[in-house]
């Protein structure tokens, strides 16, 4: 089989186009057959990670993707041969990520794909759709699970809604009947919120940005997904509502961040960090459930028209790949390892 992978950290050069013996799966793991590979910024950021052991002598990046069960390991009932699945975390703490024709994967990373679903739309599920899960359920008076009407009479506030975290988390909020109002910034990007299905969108940076959002929303936004807590606490504590909560998942604009300690107590205010490879099983599986309910129920499209442009490359073009996403491409990153969608 071909594979993508590297033997010491750097920047993508140290990426290989490479022909391997395809792997056999062991107790509880199944080998997929792979469609499409997801790239996300943790995948280019845990191959530059100089200084940090690697996993194994070889690793094959990537761990979002999608495609067909092709062998079943020892203790794997709920999966067969012939199964459609999507794919998440399949390279924490493995060397064997989705960046080659065959992958083997503990098999509760593969979760079945809904009859219809793409698996370009599989590929770009994963770590943005269950990070959006988490930050919308960790409000101290829940939901702790996603269904439709779950969020009824909550606002969200998205920071950053063109992207592919906020992309889902759009989708997941409007599905779960809260308002959204998505910040971006620039006219294309907001194109992109709105076809999310945001209800409003506003234009950063704007020194009236506050005033913007407290128009919409006098009692303050419930909860607020936050791409750039560095650069954002501030306004979160403005526009915030009583027991509201943050839930941040990165540092764009910076690796630290400050907040006024008495308006943000005075409101109870839930700082929630999130983080897929440490969040735990029980979050990952509600996560993974919840996403598929939406993907059958039609609410997690993706391409242009739904808001999140889809970068498609090659298998031998990785390295472009990961370099697009550290570049901050604006959409979604894939890579299409199988020549068709079947």
């Amino acid at each position: 089989m071909k594979a993508i992978v590297y033997s010491t950290p750097g920047d993508s050069s140290v990426l290989s186009l490479v022909d391997r013996e395809i792997p056999e799966p062991g107790p509880g793991e199944v080998r997929v057959r792979i469609a499409v590979s997801g790239v996300n910024p943790t995948d280019w950021k845990a191959r530059a990670s100089v200084g940090r052991p690697l996993v194994a002598d070889e690793v094959t990046p990537n761990q979002d993707g999608a495609g067909t069960v092709d062998a079943v390991g020892d203790g794997v009932d709920h999966l067969a041969v012939g199964d459609r699945v999507w794919i998440h975390l399949a390279a924490h703490q493995r060397p064997t990520g989705t960046a080659a024709e065959y992958s083997v994967i503990p098999a509760a990373r593969a979760v079945p794909l809904a009859d219809g679903a793409s698996f370009e739309l599989g590929a770009s599920l994963g770590v943005p759709a269950m990070t959006a899960h988490r930050a919308l359920t960790v409000h101290e008076f829940g939901p702790a699970r996603l269904t439709p009407g779950a969020l009824e009479g909550r606002i969200v506030l998205v920071q950053g809604g063109a992207g592919a975290v906020g992309h889902a988390a759009i989708q997941l909020a409007v599905w779960a009947g809260a308002t959204v109002i998505a910040t971006v910034s620039s006219a294309e990007k907001e194109a992109f919120a709105r076809a999310a299905g945001a209800h409003h969108v506003l234009r950063y940076p704007d020194a009236g940005l506050a005033d913007g959002i407290r128009e919409l929303a006098p009692q303050g936004v419930d909860h607020i997904v936050e791409v750039a807590i560095a650069e954002n606490a501030g306004l979160d504590v403005e526009v915030i509502a009583n027991h509201g909560s943050i839930g941040y998942y990165a540092d764009n604009g910076g690796d630290t961040f400050t907040a006024a300690v008495r308006d943000s107590f005075a409101k109870n205010v839930r700082w929630q960090g999130l983080l897929l490879y440490t969040v735990g099983e029980e979050a990952l599986a509600a996560a993974a459930e919840d996403v598929s309910a939406a993907v059958a129920d039609g609410v997690l499209p993706v391409g242009e028209d739904a808001g999140l442009p889809l970068n498609l490359f090659s298998l031998e073009q990785t390295a472009a790949a990961h370099d697009a996403v550290e570049g901050g491409a604006t959409g979604k990153v894939l890579i299409r390892v199988a020549d068709a969608d079947d």
